[in-house]
């Protein structure tokens, strides 16, 4: 094989394992990422189940100070109905007395249903704070974890900026520059492999004498209907 050729093929799998680095960071941190949007859910609930709390608890007791003054109001109606003399005013105090009773009813079941909805509020307060316990400690495991992945991807990804540093000065300065040039373009597939007589760059098929030089692997050779630089398969070749 070509010198250089075999040069740009090393350098192209070079390349394509740094670009492939930050994709493979990404996928181990989308399992924190998840695990910390689950735990952020969690207390924006308990958060707000909190203020629904706070905010019963400011009308119960409301309907408390309102039913504290309905009783005082029934106390002097009941003590001025000993005290009056007409008929009329009798009636006036029965119906002033009945309305007050009502306000009374209606108070103590707000005061009951408050009391449910502030009980049940706390009940999910507890339910949310054990899922919350779970899953920060699904987020430490996860950061434990992942933090050893990262340090042992930048480990390798340092290896491979080495190795990639020590061949730069080994290839031909212009071969460098024409395999850069392609690359802006072609990405990871700058340097493309000729299977079934096919550029696995853009799957055209390949003329005979383009073919045989591939074939030959005695000087670099492009594709001619994408420009990829084209080698030949050891597999293929056995």
């Amino acid at each position: 094989m070509n010198k250089y050729l075999e040069q740009l093929i090393e350098l192209s799998s070079i390349d394509k394992s740094i670009d492939g680095f930050e994709p493979r960071v990404q996928k181990i941190e989308k399992s924190l990422k998840i695990s910390l949007e689950k735990e952020s859910k969690i207390k924006s609930n308990i958060k707000i189940f909190e203020e629904e709390i706070k905010e019963s608890e400011l009308k119960k007791g409301k309907n408390e100070i309102h039913l504290s003054e309905l009783s005082d109001k029934l106390q002097e109606l009941s003590k001025k109905s000993s005290i009056v003399k007409t008929a009329k005013e009798v009636k006036a105090l029965q119906l002033e007395e009945e309305i007050a009773k009502e306000q009374c009813d209606f108070a103590n079941e707000e005061i009951e249903r408050l009391d449910s909805y502030i009980e049940s509020r706390n009940k999910s307060i507890e339910e949310e704070q054990a899922k919350l316990e779970v899953i920060s400690q699904e987020v430490e495991t996860i950061r434990d974890s992942i933090s050893e992945e990262l340090a042992a991807i930048e480990k390798e990804r340092e290896a491979v900026y080495e190795h990639k540093q020590k061949l730069l000065p080994q290839i031909d300065q212009k071969i460098l520059t024409f395999y850069e040039k392609i690359r802006k373009w072609a990405g990871n597939t700058a340097v493309a492999p000729v299977r079934k007589q096919a550029c696995y760059g853009c799957f055209m098929r390949l003329n005979d004498k383009v073919y045989a030089s591939v074939l030959k692997q005695e000087d670099i050779v492009t594709c001619p209907h994408c420009g990829r630089i084209l080698y030949k398969e050891t597999q293929e070749n056995e």
